[in-house]
């Protein structure tokens, strides 16, 4: 299977931000975990802090790969045209969050992209990440 994981914006932080909500990990860190864990698959990492170039990156892939696992960052919250690509390609998309983003501030509360997605997987930290690789693995 080939497997994308796409990170949104401040995402390129993770181990410097916040630790106290995202945790210490970078994520090239976690990624080497993952390829590690999951050899029989091809696992390819992209992170923007840009809106255009992450639609650009779903366009790409969206027909070619198997699933994408998508953290948006804020733009889960603000990004319509965010969720229209999702919604335009094939490729099965699952959001994940490393937070639990219903225990955050109340503009976090809604995700403009979930809908247009298989399903949504947040609160498990960095963990959320394999839990959303897992599930193109349970077909």
């Amino acid at each position: 299977m080939k497997i994308l994981l796409i990170n949104g914006p401040n995402l390129n932080l993770l181990g410097k931000r916040e630790k106290n909500i995202y945790g210490d990990s970078s994520f090239e860190d976690y990624f080497k975990q993952l390829q590690t864990q999951f050899t029989q698959h091809e696992l390819t990492y992209y992170q923007s802090n840009v809106e255009g170039e992450l639609i650009n990156k779903i366009h790409e892939v969206g027909f070619d790969y198997d699933g994408i696992v998508f953290n948006a960052g804020a733009y889960t919250h603000t990004s319509v045209a965010i969720r229209d690509a999702i919604a335009g390609i094939q490729t099965p998309v699952v959001e994940v969050h490393i937070s639990n983003i219903l225990t955050r501030e109340k503009f976090r509360h809604k995700s403009i992209i979930g809908p247009a997605c298989k399903g949504s997987i947040m609160g498990f930290g960095l963990d959320s990440y394999r839990l959303g690789i897992e599930s193109f693995l349970q077909r």
